[in-house]
């Protein structure tokens, strides 16, 4: 990504291993500014600054359930062969100081919040800052005594998250996000529109409808035949797609049905070996979409089964459809737990394997020929599809995303009773809410907006200084003594000033070195420029250059004075 090769190129971050990075100097000082505008929107709406450990005991992951759900989390053993895990985020220590230091309905609201590291692993970190194993965040968390007061105090985090952004230099777009690994009633997800994004959302043409892939809900479109045909068995030689199928039978995709083995791991099973297999069905015009069938499973780790794991229960990959197998009534009975899409409602007729090489039934239908445990929302929404708003058609979009805000409810107190006690001394749950932005994540997506041919563009907000000041010229020409003095000035004055004195380094060079590290502001002292009268001022967003006389050297020290 542009982000990943000019942050380096310019000397701002440099890699330690995949997903790992210094932030040098230069970058610092971004992350720098990037804090100091998140601490200003949180302190706004009556944050509190804290900071919380890095290195977190098993127990507190243990008693929040997710010791064994989350397959990102860092564990390691210390002395005396304690179980610790590293950050991936805060939820469990807020929730055992709830437990800890909340007591009466007059300790709250509260709202808390830190920045600090966080350590995930990633099994496949990407595009330099974008997705890392060790990253920077901004974490807030409220503690409220009600849902009503969460969703009473929840626009205001999602407008300071709005002021964060907008202020950086990017603009974003919020829309419905699935909760994931962090649980909880809803999300909001912060999303920039990027070709090279790794998140995909769902954007109506018609009404503001919006949402992340993995939540998105579309209209499923189609009718059940007024007749149903006769089930037959066909050969269909050498047809390895949907695509195929349908061709050689004479169909539309959409009267075909797709189906798709899982190893299926429940949420609170924590070893890896344990689970059971979940036969996944919808519509051969529509994808699978894995969130989503996890979720209506209840939770847990999907992952694709094995030949040998489809063959134990007499399916043959490739040709295996439900008919002829006995669907599980729940989770804990016998048989095979599978798992349709509410597309399956809308077609009938359909073209299935039949579990033999190479042959298929046509003239399939539910209820008659074979039978579900469950129907849930398991497809993909996508481009085209019709929008559960407006009924207009939806586009997918490739997107980063930049924040995430999630109404948590009571999901963690109420695995460790965190309490508070309310006007009438009764116990009640705390009611909770997470909220997040990576730091290296957002400066890579501002370089993503903010650059050029020649090198990076920096919002002033966040660029590391506001001044290049760049000297041109010979021992002996004033040139120098006049750049310092400019310096000196110009720091003394509390500007932001990256001073260019190298010796022996040509203009060509120097000036390329500027446009690459991108500060907003170039200042040129040269003999050129102070026989015109002045210094060489340039904006970097700009072509333009122009002589400031000397006796203009004050407005130098507000740059935004130059602007007018």
């Amino acid at each position: 990504m542009a982000s990943h090769q000019l942050l380096i190129r310019a000397n701002y971050i440099r890699p330690a291993g995949a997903g790992v990075y210094t932030f040098m100097p230069l970058g610092y000082r971004v992350i720098r500014k990037i804090w100091g505008i998140m601490a200003e929107e949180m302190d706004a709406i009556s944050g509190q600054e804290m900071w919380m450990p890095n290195l977190h005991p098993a127990a507190l992951w243990q008693a929040t359930g997710r010791w064994g759900q989350m397959d990102v989390l860092f564990k390691l053993k210390g002395s005396g062969n304690r179980e610790y895990a590293l950050s991936a985020t805060h939820e469990e220590i807020v929730v055992d100081l709830a437990l800890r230091d909340i007591e009466s309905h007059r300790d709250l609201p509260r709202m808390i919040y830190h920045i600090s590291k966080k350590f995930r692993d990633e099994p496949r970190p990407r595009g330099g800052l974008i997705r890392l194993r060790e990253f920077i965040m901004k974490d807030a968390y409220t503690l409220d005594r009600s849902e009503e007061a969460l969703d009473e105090y929840y626009p205001s985090m999602l407008q300071a998250y709005f002021n964060i952004f907008d202020r950086c230099g990017v603009k974003t777009t919020a829309i419905n996000a699935d909760v994931g690994a962090m649980g909880g009633k809803t999300s909001q997800e912060f999303t920039v529109p990027h070709p090279q994004g790794e998140d995909v959302f769902i954007d109506c043409d018609n009404c503001d409808y919006a949402a992340n892939v993995e939540a998105a809900e579309f209209v499923r479109e189609g009718e059940k035949p007024a007749t149903l045909a006769e089930l037959i068995k066909v050969e269909t030689p050498d047809c390895k797609t949907i695509a195929d199928v349908a061709a050689f039978v004479g169909v539309a995709t959409t009267q075909t049905l797709k189906c798709v083995f899982y190893w299926w791991r429940p949420s609170y099973v924590e070893k890896p070996g344990e689970g059971r297999l979940v036969f996944a069905m919808t519509r051969g015009d529509l994808a699978i979409n894995d969130t989503k069938l996890v979720n209506a499973l209840g939770g847990g780790f999907l992952r694709a089964a094995t030949e040998d794991e489809i063959k134990a229960i007499d399916a043959v990959p490739g040709y295996a459809s439900a008919i002829g197998m006995t669907p599980a009534r729940d989770m804990a009975s016998p048989g095979v737990m599978i798992v349709a899409d509410e597309s399956i409602n809308f077609g009938g007729n359909y073209v299935v394997g039949a579990n033999e090489d190479p042959y298929h039934y046509t003239g399939a239908n539910l209820g008659r020929d074979f039978e579900v445990s469950r129907i849930a929302d398991i497809a993909q929404a996508d481009t085209g599809h019709k929008c559960p708003v407006c009924g207009g058609r939806i586009e997918a979009k490739r997107a980063i995303e930049v924040g995430h805000c999630f109404k948590l409810g009571t999901r963690y107190s109420a695995a460790v009773n965190a309490t508070y006690l309310d006007e009438n001394g009764q116990p009640q749950l705390i009611y909770m809410g997470s909220y997040g932005i990576g730091l290296d994540r957002l400066m890579a997506v501002v370089v993503e907006l903010h650059h050029d041919k020649d090198g990076i563009v920096w919002p002033d907000s966040v660029a590391p200084y506001q001044v290049h000041l760049v000297h041109i010229g010979k021992e002996g020409d004033g040139t120098k003594e006049q750049a310092e003095a400019l310096y000196a000035d110009l720091t003394a004055a509390g500007v932001e000033v990256l001073y260019d004195d190298r010796d022996g380094v040509g203009a060509g060079v120097k000036f390329k070195d500027a446009d690459l590290m991108g500060i907003p502001w170039r200042v040129t002292v040269s003999a050129r420029s102070l026989e015109q009268g002045g210094v060489e001022v340039k904006r970097r967003s700009e072509s333009e250059r122009r002589i400031l006389p000397i006796e203009e050297y004050p407005i130098l020290l507000n740059p935004a004075l130059l602007n007018s």
